[in-house]
């Protein structure tokens, strides 16, 4: 009886303690705060902490995947006849690695100064075909380029210009290999420019001179101050802002480079992300919640305002640098920073842009999962673990006084390929990143496992209770009081 009374007695106030504790540290937010303070000491831009050494060199791999448009009817589209006809060539997959050379500690360790070098390798068994073989007909961006600069200059300029070009044979397209047409090949008519302007380069190709090059020095927050700026883009080329916009809201840098994000995420977030390639940043908003590996993530992707007008979205007013030519939704005119050649970007086959760019063209179906750019972010620790970044290039194909050959043109948005850069986590960060969430949730959830621990004993006490007394009872039945009393 005596066992029974203790175990009862210390059942009780043990489970009694652990429950208020249980409670008062889960109010509290006690072992949460703690172990949330841990982490934002631990993601941080600096020697020594969980995620620098991967920061510096990326361990998933990055691959780079370019999708060709081949024009089918060139002679048609050029009389005005039809509408370009396209079909789409790809996947040409190259491997991409990024890692970060010249890293600098700056303002005492506050900022981390870092170019990003990339460099690309082939990938035969991801592509479709060979890119030293495969053929593409597309706009041949050279001539309209030279054409572009010479608007405004007259008609006699013009034209003169114009009976050069096809004197040497010159037309509005050009058929070249994929690997031409991305890594460069020596146009007929830049090679005569160049014997009056000897500056100019007579070789042209999407990524040419891309191959082991950088975009520059980038400064960032370490976030080692505050961590909400953690990744935080300071200066791109030792600038603050930009200045090829016509406001200041547009030629802000803001956000991150898109490799990493402030931990402890909400979906209630604007994540920023400047890109070089659209020369400005651009946001993303939650979308759904998503899985990759195992690892829970928030899916953030553009939403259709980024690429809007001016005219519906007030905040991309700046982008249109001539007011009464200004495009309608969904593209960009990067012209400004491409040397002046009239370069579009949009999303691929022109998704989330108005209908009347798709309709213009044969072959182009936008489809929100082939065509969407997003990063899927782990919200504890704001990192990527899967990310999707999808990009066209387009030429705008203007008649062009002067120049014949354009005559029949309507101002068509012309798509000459997209890209898809992809990356995924690999299977040994997956496991690190798992085995952290795992202890960051035991900690946090150390509270209630106190409370349940008291809330079990407190039961075990009220059933040995109940058992003590039923025992009692049953001891008295058979030795009444009275009968011992007599004996």
């Amino acid at each position: 009886m005596r066992k029974g009374s203790c175990c009862m007695f210390t059942s009780g106030v043990v489970g009694a303690v652990l429950l208020i504790m249980g409670i008062g540290l889960f109010v509290s937010g006690l072992f949460q705060t703690l172990i949330h303070n841990k982490l934002k000491g631990e993601i941080t831009l600096t020697e020594g902490s969980k995620i620098f050494a991967s920061w510096k060199n990326p361990p998933p791999p990055v691959y780079i995947q370019f999708f060709f448009f081949n024009l089918t009817n060139p002679e048609e589209f050029l009389k005005g006849e039809a509408k370009p006809r396209l079909t789409e060539m790809g996947p040409y997959t190259f491997r991409q690695y990024r890692p970060k050379r010249n890293v600098t500690f700056v303002d005492n360790g506050k900022k981390v100064s870092a170019y990003t070098v990339k460099s690309f390798v082939f990938l035969p068994e991801k592509s479709v075909g060979d890119p030293k073989v495969d053929m593409v007909t597309t706009v041949n961006i050279p001539a309209v380029a030279v054409m572009n600069r010479l608007k405004g200059m007259g008609f006699w300029v013009s034209s003169g210009v114009s009976m050069y070009m096809g004197s040497i044979g010159t037309t509005l397209f050009m058929t070249h290999t994929v690997e031409e047409m991305l890594w460069g090949f020596k146009d007929p008519l830049l090679t005569r420019l160049k014997t009056i302007k000897p500056d100019t380069d007579e070789y042209f190709g999407l990524m040419r001179n891309k191959n082991g090059s950088d975009d520059g020095e980038f400064v960032y927050h370490t976030g080692k101050q505050n961590y909400l700026d953690f990744g935080r883009i300071y200066t791109w080329k030792g600038e603050k802002m930009l200045s090829i916009w016509k406001s200041n809201q547009s030629n802000m840098i803001n956000g991150s480079d898109g490799s990493g994000f402030h931990p402890f995420l909400s979906k209630e977030e604007r994540l920023n992300v400047f890109t070089p390639d659209l020369c400005r940043s651009i946001h993303m908003r939650f979308e759904k919640e998503v899985e990759v590996k195992g690892i829970p993530a928030y899916r953030f992707t553009p939403p259709r305002a980024v690429l809007a007008s001016g005219k519906n979205n007030p905040e991309n007013e700046g982008f249109c640098l001539t007011p009464k030519n200004c495009l309608d939704d969904g593209v960009l005119d990067v012209s400004v920073c491409r040397n002046g050649a009239p370069v579009v970007v949009s999303f691929p086959h022109f998704h989330l842009g108005a209908e009347r760019y798709a309709k213009a063209i044969d072959g182009i179906s936008p489809v929100h999962e082939r065509h969407q750019t997003f990063l899927d972010l782990n919200p504890t620790m704001g990192v990527p673990v899967r990310a999707m970044k999808r990009a066209q290039i387009n030429i705008h194909l203007e008649r062009v006084t002067g120049f014949p050959l354009t005559r029949n043109l309507n101002g068509t948005i012309f798509p000459i390929l997209f890209l898809n850069e992809s990356v995924v986590i690999d299977d040994a960060s997956a496991a690190r990143i798992q085995k952290l969430l795992l202890i960051v949730t035991l900690v946090s959830h150390f509270p209630l496992v106190l409370g349940a621990l008291g809330v079990i004993l407190l039961l075990v006490c009220i059933i040995l209770v109940i058992r003590f007394y039923q025992n009692k009872q049953i001891w008295s039945s058979y030795f009444p009081i009275n009968t011992v009393a007599t004996a």
